[in-house]
């Protein structure tokens, strides 16, 4: 016979848990601007009790909502089961009242700022380019390749078109002699490359491109290798009936493999190649005034914000019930969150904004093209935030400056190498130098970036090439075999 025993014990868990209201806000933080307007017209949708004014011209407004009021009852005040509660309603009511002419008159003078007949997400809508190159080598992080080995795929990546495609006389086994790399070896970290997302690249024909899309069952169908192998002329002039003879299989059989191919990339490298330039607008505008820079954060849509007129008049005449007192008090409660989030955000992205601003004095003051390095952590202790919270401000958020429009996250530079002195070196130190030794060079025998190292070395920087070849192609130039004239 089993016996059962029961114990009870005590633990202790710690766990952070967030509410939604705070979700709510840390979501609008990490918003850029065309999306947290997108996202509180979608709030407004739900409350009834607020809209925008530029919606539909409020004088009219107010007049049909008097039109069509209902008639108003015979009930006092102090009928009403809790009157109490609607005085608090009124209340709050005014107060928000008063919050949003304050928010308005907040944003009224930072509009002063603005340079006459500037408008609307009109002029400030740019190209900005990611980095998709450095994003696609990323995934060799994970191999934990030697240095050298990672600077032979980069020189690798950095011959190809700009289908993804090295050069008829691009040579795998010169290029390795480069690194020390055995020829062996070559053609595996080769491999590598072809097989990375988005798998193909730096292919040396069409077919060893579309072979390296292929999944395992793929490559181990003969009909479907041998079409994009020994059989692609007669797969792309269309000579179904002739592949299909070959194989001894139907034609629609054929027809089927042919559709499987068909989405395959024969150009991956588009997708990598500086091609994937995105319209933005700033979030904030960073301007010189009177020799002290003014953040201006570039929201037209919350000073709009308003009471409903129909609202407005059904509070300030106080008649209503309990259920639609509690409702009222609801929907106030919940603009209020609404403002104060939007509020937050701003105040977060004015801070930050001058902290930046702070860090890189020579960068805005200067002019001097050179940003220090600085991380996350810095402004973080700056500002008194968390690093969290500076991340959520700093992603997918642009600052226009007198030197053009930024990404938010190009003011934070890692350190790049160190000089003699063992200080760190900014990116865009190393940027700057490599522009200048480029600019100067000998255009029949361009620098190498194994050149750039050792001049840049001889003039007390230590950087590294894989570095070099990193900014470089940040740069958009070319490597040295495609810079010779």
């Amino acid at each position: 016979m089993s016996t059962m025993n029961q114990h009870l014990s005590l633990k202790q868990k710690q766990e952070l848990a967030l509410k939604p209201k705070m979700l709510q806000s840390l979501k609008m933080l990490a918003l850029p601007i065309l999306e947290l307007e997108s996202y509180i017209k979608q709030e407004l949708e739900g409350n009834p009790l607020l809209e925008l004014r530029d919606e539909k011209d409020e004088e009219d407004l107010i007049d049909s909502d008097y039109e069509q009021a209902p008639p108003e009852t015979n009930t006092a005040l102090e009928d009403v089961d809790a009157p109490d509660e609607v005085s608090a309603a009124v209340a709050e009511a005014r107060q928000l009242t008063d919050i949003l002419d304050q928010w308005n008159e907040y944003h009224s003078g930072s509009e002063g700022y603005r340079s006459e007949g500037e408008t609307e997400h009109s002029d400030s809508m740019i190209r900005y380019e990611d980095d998709a190159k450095e994003k696609y080598l990323e995934q060799l992080y994970p191999l934990n390749l030697p240095e050298h080995e990672v600077d032979f795929i980069t020189e690798v990546v950095d011959s190809c078109d700009s289908y993804g495609f090295l050069p008829k006389d691009f040579s795998l086994t010169l290029a390795a002699g480069r690194y020390k790399v055995s020829a062996r070896r070559a053609e595996e970290l080769h491999q590598i490359v072809l097989h990375l997302s988005p798998k193909g690249i730096s292919a040396r024909d069409i077919t060893e491109c579309l072979v390296a899309q292929l999944n395992q069952q793929q490559r181990e169908n003969p009909i479907i290798l041998g079409m994009v192998t020994s059989h692609f002329e007669n797969l792309i002039h269309r000579r179904y009936q002739k592949i299909a003879s070959f194989f001894n299989v139907s034609e629609d059989t054929i027809m089927a493999y042919r559709d499987q191919i068909s989405k395959l990339d024969p150009k991956p490298g588009l997708r990598i190649m500086r091609n994937n330039a995105a319209y933005v607008y700033p979030d904030v505008t960073l301007k010189l005034i009177d020799g002290e820079y003014v953040v201006i954060i570039n929201d037209h849509i919350t000073p709009n914000i308003i009471i409903s007129p129909r609202y407005r008049k059904m509070i300030n005449r106080g008649y209503f019930d309990k259920a639609t007192t509690s409702y009222v008090r609801e929907r106030i409660n919940s603009a209020k969150f609404l403002i104060k989030s939007i509020y937050m955000r701003m105040r977060t992205l004015e801070q930050v904004s001058l902290s930046i601003i702070k860090h890189q004095h020579d960068f805005f003051y200067k002019g001097s093209g050179v940003m220090q390095p600085l991380t996350y952590s810095a402004i973080a202790q700056d500002v008194g935030k968390s690093e969290s919270t500076i991340s959520r401000v700093v992603k997918h958020k642009y600052a226009e400056t007198p030197y053009g429009i930024y990404a938010f996250k190009d003011f934070f530079t890692s350190t790049a190498g160190r000089d003699d002195n063992y200080e760190s070196i900014s990116r865009h130190k190393v940027k700057n130098c490599i522009i200048r030794l480029v600019e100067g060079e000998n255009k029949s025998k361009p620098l190498s970036d194994r050149e750039l190292v050792d001049i840049l070395k001889s003039e007390g920087l230590n950087i590294s090439r894989r570095i070099i070849a990193k900014y470089r192609d940040e740069m958009g130039i070319l490597n040295s075999r495609l810079r010779k004239k």
